[in-house]
């Protein structure tokens, strides 16, 4: 009789709860953060063209409960659960870089956005390691939290480039919203089942229409259109996880 193969330690379940926990408590650490103070740019980000409006980071109240779910979930019901395992260790380095990023963020703007892009680069192999079978546990959270991040971490970039003169406010945005539409494209069509991901994206677009619709037009105009395709392939994604995975390969 084959051997049955070993079942993984709980540790890295341990590590994702207590990285989520830093992660979700990190907001104890800036209370009242609206983004990056416009003063810490050499040009001065004021009303810049490529940022949501405030209302849209309200999101975040959702991602940080449902992620919290998630890793206690995975640690009291799932420890040991080998198709739970893979995403372990990208998620906990994002995780833990995330619980950084706000106080960070306070201070330096460019360090910020290093460790967002840092936070995406682990986040997007952790969600194509996500299980199948408990995806309202665990590929839906970390679709939404990866989703928000891609936009979040473009618009960061944007900042920068206006912040530090490498581009007007506009032009700037333009680059930002064209690489997040790219990377959010890509990653919906390569990935099934992961129609949350487009959700947080959409939201972030949404948000730039909102605060660039007096001040901005062509920003907005762009945020609205992009949205659609985005919508389009999130959809696309949630009606693949009814065809068989040998149709997908």
């Amino acid at each position: 009789m084959a051997k049955m193969p070993d079942r993984p330690s709980p540790l890295m379940a341990v590590i994702v709860l207590l990285a989520t926990l830093a992660f979700v408590g990190s907001p104890l650490l800036v209370p009242g953060f609206g983004g990056f103070d416009p003063d810490l740019f050499p040009v001065p980000q004021v009303n810049a063209a490529v940022q949501p409006a405030g209302w849209a980071f309200s999101i975040w109240g959702l991602i940080y409960a449902w992620l919290l779910v998630s890793a206690a979930v995975g640690l009291f019901l799932r420890p040991r659960e080998v198709d739970w395992e893979p995403m372990r260790p990208l998620l906990a380095v994002s995780l833990a870089v995330g619980a950084t990023w706000l106080p960070i963020a306070k201070v330096s703007p460019v360090a910020a956005t290093v460790l967002i892009w840092v936070m995406l680069a682990a986040a997007l192999p952790a969600l194509a390691r996500t299980p199948v079978l408990d995806r309202w546990l665990a590929r839906g959270p970390v679709a939404l939290y990866s989703g928000w991040l891609t936009a979040a971490s473009c618009v960061s970039l944007g900042l920068l480039l206006a912040g530090y003169g490498v581009l007007a406010t506009v032009p700037a945005a333009i680059v930002a919203l064209l690489l997040a539409l790219l990377l959010g494209s890509a990653v919906l069509w390569q990935m099934r089942d992961i129609p949350e991901y487009g959700v947080g994206i959409v939201w972030a677009l949404i948000g730039v229409v909102a605060h660039a619709w007096g001040s901005y037009p062509s920003v907005a105009w762009l945020a609205a259109i992009g949205a659609v395709p985005i919508a389009a392939l999130a959809i696309r994604s949630w009606q693949r996880r009814q065809a068989p995975y040998s149709q997908l390969s």
